[in-house]
């Protein structure tokens, strides 16, 4: 992927189907925000009437609603419940087949057809939490072939953020609002009093090819200053209140605090649910499920998404390795802020919010995270 263009072109809001036809004719299958069950989520879109334009997303610990906006604007709104992990990753893929012959037994391998994916308004965030998974899936010595395949046909349409959910962190982890990772295409919505358009410039030779079929005008330096101002308007939105916070010492705090007293106190509050697991666009923990129909001659092996929440993730013979809440609990997060970093040279985590809106009691990661700050005695 090349560098990132500096040439940026204006992109009328009403010819924004342009850019969704021209990723249909390039042969993707364009996945956007759509509403569904009164959420934002990722789907197949068609056309740009089936983007959430209008809506946004109000957000707090244990709290998502939608309400309608006061203008147009295709992007207003967050991140929903759902991330492109899955996509990428899976919740649920069919590995091998096995048949019983009058040799043995064949093994089949399960190589699914895959169709080539255009994701549209992909967060900041979301990229570096692609970047993540990447360095899971994709780095060392043993690769995740099925992973390798999906993420090599992605195309991405990167939507830099001019505002922030109250559960939003990304600036306390460097991940946004921003886009500051490569992508093909990069989007910015301006809105005012006069005008409704897109700022785009191409960051791949693929967005290029797309770039040049579209409608598009130069952007001037007013358009590039609107921009600016667009997104440094989210970055102030999250520089004030309780979810800011220094990240630069957090793997070093959360292993002196190991066996803080806080960790009691969280378990007495988690549901051991493992929503935080599920919505976090980075965490990748799998099982895997074997199967034979009754006659013995046909087995299946599944792999599906699990969560170090549950009781089953970690069990051994003799019993499961971290066998209560507050185990799991401290699991997750050290494992998210701290021992990801040994392992992947990252932090897991990229501040998208999603497992405070997404908790069912309201957990904060962010209040915790103070809350050590606050209590530790290095």
């Amino acid at each position: 992927m090349k560098a990132r263009s500096a040439t940026s072109f204006i992109l009328p809001s009403d010819k924004l189907n342009s850019l969704i036809h021209s990723l249909q004719q390039a042969g993707y299958q364009v996945v956007g925000p759509v509403i569904v069950d009164q959420a934002i989520i990722y789907d197949q879109i068609k056309s740009a009437d089936d983007l959430p334009q209008g809506w946004t997303d109000e957000q707090e610990a244990g709290r998502y609603r939608l309400k309608r906006r006061q203008d147009a604007a295709y992007f207003g709104f967050n991140v929903g419940p759902n991330s492109w992990k899955k996509y990428l990753q899976l919740p649920r893929r069919q590995v091998w087949q096995a048949h019983k012959t009058a040799d043995g037994i064949e093994i089949e391998p399960v190589n699914a057809a895959i169709t080539p994916l255009a994701f549209l308004g992909v967060r900041s965030c979301e990229l570096h939490a692609i970047a993540i998974q990447d360095r899971v899936f994709l780095s060392g010595e043993y690769h995740n072939e099925d992973y390798k395949q999906r993420r090599q046909s992605i195309f991405t349409v990167a939507v830099n953020c001019t505002q922030a959910a109250a559960t939003c962190f990304c600036t306390s982890m460097n991940t946004g609002p921003a886009v500051s990772l490569p992508c093909d295409l990069e989007i910015t919505e301006i809105i005012n009093d006069n005008e409704h358009y897109f700022l785009l410039r191409s960051g791949s030779e693929k967005g290029q090819l797309i770039l040049q079929q579209l409608p598009v005008t130069p952007a001037t330096s007013a358009h590039q200053q609107q921009e600016k101002t667009a997104i440094n308007q989210a970055e102030k939105q999250m520089s004030v209140g309780p979810r800011v916070f220094d990240s630069s010492d957090l793997q070093a705090l959360l292993y002196r605090n190991y066996e803080n007293p806080l960790w009691s106190d969280i378990a007495q509050r988690c549901l051991s649910c493992a929503n935080c697991t599920m919505v976090c666009p980075t965490c990748f923990c799998s099982s895997v499920e074997d199967t034979t129909d009754l006659s013995g001659d046909h087995a299946e092996r599944w792999e599906q998404w699990d969560s170090c929440f549950t009781a089953d993730f970690s069990y051994i013979h003799g019993g499961s390795v971290r066998p209560d809440t507050r185990s799991r609990y401290r699991q997750w997060m050290t494992h998210k802020l701290a021992t990801w970093h040994e392992q992947f040279n990252t932090s897991g985590c990229v501040g998208c919010g999603r497992c405070i809106a997404w908790c069912p009691v309201g957990i904060d990661i962010t209040e915790e995270i103070v809350r050590f700050q606050e209590s530790d005695t290095p």
